[in-house]
């Protein structure tokens, strides 16, 4: 198992766990041993599920347990979850977002299933090397999202989950398409100001996907009113349209190189050592929910691209600033066989998540 680095150390190198061995003996047997818990290797099983998955069970789930009971077990696995004590944490509600994580995880360390996960495909258009990510996520601590690009968007999708946004689901979504021009650094620590900007591309959007749905429907109508097919020429109007200002939101030679950069005050973050310059900004949306994954809504927020390896999110609704650093571990036989494939793999953990 590979372990994000402690909250809220995002730079630091992953963490390793060994959950379970195999030993392979003559005649073609083997021997499984589950290595969860502090009391030593013990008696496991492996059975293959289908194709890319397999599952793993503990048949000695006493090695789990200790002696001073859940208090033990629960003070224990935050030392070496979160590299702190329980008195270290004055806030309530972290408190209560930890003890839940624990509740949940602790409930399944006898029996775990396993999926393949590929890396995803790069394109030499690419804003940066698309791959895997250990982000801050306010009281949840540090978590794993996997970027991805799709043409005029990019998507930042959870392996890790918690209480609120399960693993699978979309937790940022970037449009390439609407770059955002930040103010001066005076302005841009004025909270109001950022949303004043925000907002306004959200509004922008709207309209051009009300825009788009109705060159559709009217498209729809002529195609069914003329017996011969609609002239190219409305096709091509549109078309051109939506790609002149693709293009001109895609355009990211014309941005400076670098360009200073704050939090506007209010905005709590929980890495306070992020860069003070960044390359470009874009329009996004991220996934927010109730714990249960109820009531998700994807809010407005802002994408903030600092190097090749780092970039932060400003969620405008919770005022909270999620900073991102590249996992930089080599993954052997991780690349996707072809672009379908890896779709398919996003749909297919998604739909696990819901």
């Amino acid at each position: 198992m590979y372990l994000p680095p402690h909250d809220p150390h995002v730079d630091d190198p992953m963490r390793f766990k060994p959950l379970f061995r195999i030993h392979l003996m003559e005649r073609k047997c083997a021997t499984v041993e589950c290595m969860y818990g502090h009391k030593g290797p013990h008696n496991g099983h492996i059975q293959i599920v289908k194709k890319d998955e397999f599952s793993t069970k503990c048949n000695q789930t006493d090695h789990h347990r200790m002696s001073g009971g859940r208090q033990e077990e629960f003070r224990t696995w935050l030392r070496e979850e979160w590299g702190r004590t329980l008195e270290d944490i004055f806030h309530e509600h972290m408190q209560e977002l930890i003890l839940m994580k624990f509740i949940y995880t602790s409930q399944y360390d006898n029996c775990l299933t396993y999926r393949r996960i590929y890396l995803p495909p790069s394109s030499p258009d690419d804003l940066i090397q698309p791959g895997l990510f250990k982000g801050t996520y306010g009281s949840h601590g540090l978590e794993i999202v996997m970027l991805s690009f799709h043409g005029k968007k990019a998507k930042g999708t959870k392996i890790t989950g918690d209480p609120n946004i399960p693993a699978g689901q979309q937790t940022v979504e970037i449009d390439l398409a609407h770059p955002l021009q930040l103010p001066d650094i005076e302005n841009l620590r004025d909270f109001s100001e950022l949303s004043r900007i925000v907002l306004e591309v959200q509004e922008q959007v709207r309209r051009e996907e009300q825009e788009r749905e109705q060159r559709q429907e009217e498209e729809e109508h002529s195609q069914q009113a003329a017996s011969q097919p609609a002239s190219p020429l409305g096709g091509e109007g549109a078309e051109g349209e939506e790609t002149a200002a693709g293009a001109e939101g895609t355009t990211q030679d014309k941005a400076p190189a670098s360009q200073p950069f704050v939090l506007p005050r209010g905005v709590i973050s929980r890495n306070e050592d992020y860069p003070r310059t960044c390359r470009i900004c874009f329009y996004g949306t991220g996934l927010i929910a109730g714990h249960g994954f109820t009531s998700p809504e994807r809010t407005p927020g802002v994408f903030v691209l600092f190097d090749d390896d780092r970039f932060g999110f400003i969620w405008l609704e919770l005022k909270s600033f999620s900073l991102y650093s590249r996992i930089k571990v080599s993954f052997q036989n991780a690349q996707a066989p072809s672009r379908e494939a890896f779709d398919e793999m996003l749909k297919n953990i998604q739909s696990l998540a819901t």
